[in-house]
């Protein structure tokens, strides 16, 4: 219970500053209110993020057999599963602002890779309604799927710096620009990443990218001792994308909603951002 009050006062003094922050920039409403919930939006944000904490595999589950029973006096205003899957999008654009208070920051040492998010299986994309028009057919290490990726920067500390979400067709070079506009030092990736142009254009803006070489590759650019064993170390973020799909549910193909769908990655994201024991390694350069 201490951890819930630990999170939830962490969730709730951000969500007066952004309440706050909100109600200043939006016109008033001229038409009909919408209907406030009994649950003030950072205790839904609270439950949502818990959730991906938990260790449990599905949310209906989790709130049934755990937040009902359980923690009725830490949420005393409690809804109904149905009801509460109803206002679950309201916290998208919390989590979303809330995510840019709990991300790293940059420590010259940044590496790059994407991850695929399935969300039906190959013999049902065309019986796919959910995400029609959104999600696409993409190719990743392990074949062929339909749904979209979740482009993902962490630095030599295991923590995200940022991330964004396309659908599976677009190539990772399309997002390296934007997704590091922000970043100097070094930035390591995969092969996928290859591309004289971006190297040149990221270059003269203070950031090199180090990519391990193709086979047929000619000039093969040469490598210094550290840049060698950085690249050696480039394997973190699979480790990170891993924890965040089996340690906090951000993959699964079982969404009803498009902005469910969000509201899952973005407190999957937030959940591993707040975790303490995020993997790592040593910052390997001089000086």
């Amino acid at each position: 219970m201490d951890h819930i009050t630990e999170l939830f006062c962490k969730v709730d003094d951000f969500c007066k500053i952004f309440n706050e922050s909100l109600e200043k920039a939006l016109i008033p409403e001229q038409n009909k209110p919408v209907q406030k919930s009994a649950l003030s939006l950072s205790e839904i944000m609270t439950i949502v993020i818990l959730f991906h904490q938990s260790g449990f595999r599905f949310f209906k589950y989790f709130y049934c057999h755990m937040v009902i029973p359980f923690w009725k006096s830490a949420f005393p205003k409690l809804l109904s599963y149905n009801r509460f899957i109803e206002i679950m999008p309201r916290c998208l654009q919390a989590l979303s602002s809330f995510f840019h208070q709990v991300k790293g920051t940059d420590t010259g040492i940044s590496i790059i890779d994407s991850t695929k998010l399935v969300v039906c299986h190959n013999l049902r994309i065309k019986r796919n309604r959910v995400f029609k028009g959104l999600a696409n057919r993409g190719k990743s290490s392990t074949g062929w799927f339909y749904g979209f990726k979740l482009h993902v920067v962490i630095n030599n500390l295991g923590e995200i710096i940022n991330i964004k979400l396309t659908s599976g067709n677009i190539h990772d070079i399309a997002v390296l620009g934007s997704l590091t506009k922000e970043l100097k030092g070094i930035l390591l990736g995969d092969k996928g990443y290859l591309s004289k142009a971006k190297t040149e254009a990221l270059a003269a803006r203070g950031l090199k990218i180090l990519t391990p070489s193709r086979k047929n590759m000619k000039n093969k650019p040469l490598r210094t001792e550290e840049e060698k064993q950085l690249l050696g170390r480039r394997g973190l973020i699979e480790t990170v994308n891993d924890q965040l799909k089996n340690l906090h549910q951000l993959d699964h193909s079982r969404h009803r909603s498009v902005n469910n769908f969000m509201v899952n990655i973005m407190a999957a994201v937030v959940a591993y951002c707040l975790n303490p024991n995020k993997p790592t390694f040593k910052n390997m350069l001089k000086g």
